[in-house]
């Protein structure tokens, strides 16, 4: 069962290597060998174009100095060509004193008059001297009767000037391509180093690329990134990752959803494209924890950062918008049952009143007891109907004045409160109502002569609310800190983490082109104001609701995010 395997495995080893340390390696070193290679060939190839210059230019010069000499063209035209003449002597003085293979003189003719072999004298060159005898220098590499040589040919002139013969001189070639293969070895040395200097190179470069790669192969990285790019577009989980500039590298598709943001943002600073705010704040590291909890556009998003090696950061972020809803519906649920259980007790207290009158005797008694009860209870709720038409905030208002009784403050609407039944979003408004009688409830509770004012207007399609309650208030320094998701002075609920509901209340203001601010009411708590400019029907405008001042002087007011 294990003898394919091995054999693979074989194959393996027998192959191309799979480790990136092991082909960068080799790949490198045949590039420096390549590279060494070809630069001595572009070496060796015009060394050897010189050294063949140099021989011609030798041999030329050997030649123009031998021309030179008078006697020799007295010679040639005074006697005859003789293996023991005077031209032959001179020849062979010159040629020994040089180091020439040979050195020729010749007649008008062609006729050898010197030579290294006395037989070929009186003989005719093998090689036309015509361009010599013509009057030019000749310099060129050519074979003869001694072989393949470097050669320079001048004419030979007399006293007067005339062209009597010619002087051809001869270099060995087999001394040129000696001094060609005597560089070799040098050079051959040269590049050895210059290939053990890249190898050691190759060696460093590619050893720090096994640290950083954590010595896979090619392949598996190939594999990680294919696997990385499915996942990160797959889960349903936002990731954003930052380098160490600031800037975003990269974003999957659930993060763009997240945020609202598109492909295009990826390479651009985290501030520059998210702006100011605590969303930027949260992901580029400058507020910390785990955890954290912000608003962006509708949404609560829960975000974790971790750091990277190279002083990025990668973070994570999850959509706790639906857990959030269904915190406040809870929320909700739990106010509805601390009304029904205030009502009960305060229900069980009056019915105890009733019996011991009953029991008493004292019946005309019961009977105002139970008018007024009864009467106090319809008064409020019709005074709350009567102004605020909209049955969801109506019924909202009535089991916040329960809850608000229970708790010992007092809750009541304005004289200038009148909301008709035309809004355009009344679940919005009922959350920020909602949201804002809660913490008015909170401040207020334990404080002398508790009391909750709320007031609902409406001029045209823009709704104004304000509440204000008796407690503390809120510092200048804070009214805008408020606003800032996670944001609390409140011990955490069990369903999660506080500081959203301020925050939602601006986001829904901000949504209609409104606003929402805090300041102080006129017994020194808290005062609230919400100018929500869309937020009725064209259908049946009244007059009704705040001067033009009054919202114009509310929507100027300052943004931020979160509860207090």
């Amino acid at each position: 069962m294990s003898a394919a395997p091995t054999s693979t495995r074989r194959r393996l080893r027998l192959g191309w290597p799979q480790r990136v340390f092991s082909q960068v390696l080799l790949m490198q070193l045949a590039i420096a060998t390549g590279v060494t290679v070809l630069a001595t060939g572009l070496f060796l190839a015009p060394l050897s174009a010189q050294l063949d210059d140099e021989a011609m230019r030798r041999a030329l010069a050997i030649a123009q100095t031998t021309a030179a000499q008078p006697q020799l063209a007295g010679a040639v035209t005074g006697s005859r060509p003789a293996a023991e003449g005077p031209v032959q002597a001179e020849a062979d003085r010159i040629r020994r004193s040089t180091g020439a293979e040979y050195v020729v003189i010749m007649d008008e003719r062609g006729v050898r008059w010197s030579h290294t072999d006395p037989r070929q004298i009186g003989k005719v060159v093998s090689t036309d001297p015509s361009e010599a005898l013509a009057g030019r220098e000749v310099m060129e590499i050519d074979e003869g009767t001694l072989g393949r040589s470097a050669r320079g040919k001048v004419p030979l002139r007399d006293a007067g000037g005339e062209i009597v013969g010619a002087v051809s001189v001869g270099i060995e070639y087999d001394s040129v391509r000696a001094r060609l293969l005597a560089a070799i070895p040098g050079l051959l040395a040269y590049a050895g180093g210059a290939l053990a200097v890249g190898a050691v190179a190759a060696y460093l470069i590619s050893r720090r690329l096994q640290r950083q790669t954590h010595d896979l192969a090619f392949s598996d990285i190939s594999a990680l990134l294919a696997e990385r790019e499915a996942m990160l577009h797959g889960i349903r989980e936002g990731v954003v990752a930052l380098d160490g500039a600031g800037r975003i590298r990269l974003m999957n598709d659930e993060a763009q959803r997240l945020l609202g943001l598109g492909a295009e943002a990826t390479g651009q600073p985290l501030d520059e494209v998210l702006g100011e705010g605590r969303t930027a704040d949260v992901l580029a590291g400058r507020v910390t924890g785990d955890d954290l909890l912000i608003v962006r556009g509708q949404r609560v998003l829960v975000t974790n950062r971790m750091p990277t090696d190279d002083g990025g950061a990668v973070a994570t972020l999850r959509d706790r918008t639906e857990l959030e809803r269904l915190g406040r519906e809870l929320d909700s649920t739990r106010g509805l049952i601390d009304a029904l259980r205030a009502q009960d007790h305060e229900h069980a207290n009056r019915m105890h009143t009733l019996l011991g009158l009953l029991e008493l005797g004292m019946h005309e008694e019961a009977v105002e007891f139970v008018t007024e009860v009864a009467g106090v209870h319809r008064a409020t709720a019709e005074q709350i109907t009567e102004k605020i038409h909209d049955p969801m905030l109506a019924a909202l208002l009535v089991g916040k004045a329960t809850v608000a009784a229970e708790r010992g403050v007092a809750l009541r609407l304005s004289d200038a409160t009148l909301l008709p039944d035309r809004l355009v979003d009344p679940r919005g408004l009922v959350t920020v109502v909602g949201n804002l009688v809660d913490n008015a409830l909170d401040a207020s509770a334990g404080s002398p002569d508790a009391e909750i004012e709320v007031e609902l207007r409406a001029r045209g399609r823009t709704a104004v609310l304000r509440v204000t309650d008796s407690g503390a208030g809120v510092p200048a320094a804070q009214r805008e800190l408020i606003f800032t998701e996670g944001w609390s002075t409140k011990q955490l609920p069990a369903h999660g983490k506080r500081g959203l509901g301020l925050a939602m209340v601006r986001r829904l203001a901000e949504r209609q082109g409104g606003s929402a601010r805090a300041g102080e009411g006129e017994r020194g708590g808290a005062e609230f104001t919400v100018v929500l400019p869309e937020a009725l029907t064209d259908a049946g405008l009244t007059d009704a609701g705040p001067s033009d001042s009054d919202l114009t002087k509310a929507a100027a007011l300052d943004t931020a995010g979160e509860t207090r």
